[in-house]
Order: structure tokens, then sequence, then C-alpha cells
């Protein structure tokens, strides 16, 4: 009986696995869209603007260091293939205004164009046991990690809705998965991630708009150097369990799951229960735009 089970459970995921692509969204093209990326000075950031630069994209950074900027523009700039691209670069922290973050948002759009994919790198990790990590460190966290995705997020989501294409993409973590010894305070914000992106995922689906989460493993940046400073030794020896990888590694995923959006096998599990309710929204917006006209001809 339970083998009977286990090759019905089986044969339903391989299913759901070959209809995957009949229900994915159309594949963005990345030659001539305009890609930002947050945290893109370094690290995974980086490496996901080379990527995208590599096929085409006009590529907008937005960092906190300016001299990190422009040494990360010339090393996009190597990888152009036509003479027409542009980095943009823009010094500013995305988890302290929103402000700020909608008005650069909208100079870069005046510059390259609408945003066609955002991409939200910009993170910090601090480890510590729970009562060793001071209650600043929890609320910087969470305001860098999880406010720092929802404010470019908000900046843009209006316009892809608009314009009825978009891709929007965050970083989460192994640890955003996973709640590790000493990441009390990194593993719930990125945790948080997980959430924005489900419940915003089902909010712009109807729009064409989509919203990828990545969870990388350990990946050897100048931000896991900083976060190795100051691990407990239990999470140390946690870290040497497992391999790390190289950010070119991890960008290369990320970049190819945001243009052709992918489902993993709890996702695909999933599936058949959020149907139901993408139903009920789509529903709700037919209803919403019938009486919108008919308030408009009254």
């Amino acid at each position: 009986m339970l083998l009977l089970v286990a090759t019905f459970f089986m044969a339903f995921v391989l299913l759901l696995y070959m209809l995957s692509p009949l229900i994915s969204p159309k594949p963005l093209a990345l030659p001539g869209a305009h890609v930002v990326v947050t945290g893109g000075s370094s690290g995974i950031g980086k490496c996901i603007a080379i990527e995208c630069y590599k096929q085409g994209a006009f590529i907008t950074l937005v960092a906190r260091n300016e001299d990190r900027l422009l040494q990360a523009k010339k090393e996009i700039e190597k990888h152009s293939i036509n003479d027409k691209q542009v980095v943009l670069c823009i010094s500013v922290d995305v988890s302290q205004d929103y402000s700020q973050v909608e008005n650069v948002i909208k100079q870069a759009q005046e510059k390259l164009g609408p945003v066609d994919m955002l991409v939200n790198c910009a993170g910090m990790s601090i480890s510590g046991k729970f009562e060793d990590v001071e209650v600043s460190t929890f609320e910087r966290l969470m305001s860098i990690n999880y406010l720092g995705s929802v404010y470019p997020s908000r900046a843009v989501i209006t316009t892809m809705k608009e314009r009825r294409v978009g891709r929007i993409v965050f970083l989460s973590s192994q640890a955003g998965q996973v709640g590790l010894f000493g990441f009390t305070a990194y593993s719930s914000s990125k945790f948080a991630i997980r959430g924005l992106a489900e419940a915003l995922q089902m909010e712009v689906k109807p729009y064409n708009v989509y919203v990828t989460v990545a969870y990388p493993p350990d990946t050897d940046t100048p931000g896991f150097a900083e976060e190795n400073k100051t691990k407990p030794l239990e999470t140390r020896l946690i870290s040497e369990t497992t391999s790390i990888c190289t950010p070119e590694q991890v960008a290369k995923q990320i970049v190819k799951d945001a243009i052709v959006v992918t489902m993993g096998l709890f996702r695909m599990l999933s599936l058949l229960y959020l149907r139901s309710f993408d139903t009920i929204i789509r529903r709700c917006m037919v209803e919403r735009t019938k009486y919108e006209i008919t308030d408009k001809t009254a």
C-alpha cells in the first residue's frame, strides 16, 4: 500500500513538472530590457547585473557606496554586446526613506525607460546567539533585508501592472527556508521575504507580473566574509558541512529562473491549492472592471 501511494505521488509530481512549461508565463526578453539591481555594487548583485548586461540589458545599479558603484560600473561595461547599452549608477539607501527610493526609481525610468525587471539584492547578515544579539540588530536587519526589498518593489509595481509586464526578484537565503542556530535575527528577516513574495505574486499575477524568490546557499561574497566574523562556533560548524558557491554560479541561476519563471517541488505541489485562489482573484478583477465601466458610463 505504501509503495502504491509513493508511486502515485511521484507520478503526480512528474505530471505537474511536465505541465509547468504550459502554464508558465512567456519568457522575458533581456535584450533592450531595463533591469534594476539593488545591492548591485558587489557580490551576487553585481554578478546578476553582469549576467543581464551580457544578454543585452540596460542596467541601473543601486547601492549606498558611490566608489563601489563606479567600480562595479566599469566591470559591468566590459561585458557589453552593443554600443547602445548603458549602466546607470544611483547611490541611495533603499531601506531608510521610501520617498527617496521612489524618486531614484523615477529618475532611472526617465533615463532608461520603464523597469522590466527588479532584482532586490540589498541585504546583510549578522549572526549571534539570540540573547547576545542587540535589539537594534533585529531592527537593522529587518529594515535592510525586508524593507530594503519592500520599498523598491513598491516603487516599480504600479508601472509594471499598467504595462502588463514585469519581473520582481527577491533574494532570500537558505536561512529563509530553515531557521538555523545563530541566525535568529537574519533568518526572521529572510523568512519575511518569502511571505511578502508569495502574497505579492497572488496580487500581481493577473497583470502578467511575476515574482521569484532565490534561496542561495553560502556564497563567496564580501558579505559572507563579513558574516563569518560574528558566527558562533555552532554556526560555523554547520556552515562547514555545506559547500560554498561562487556569486557567478548563483547569479546565472537567479537570472535564468527570473526570465523563465520555473516552479520548485513544493511550488508545484501547492499549484492546485493556489489555483482556486487565483480564480477568486480574477473573478474580483473582472467584477471591479465592470463596475468601473458602469460608473464611467452612468
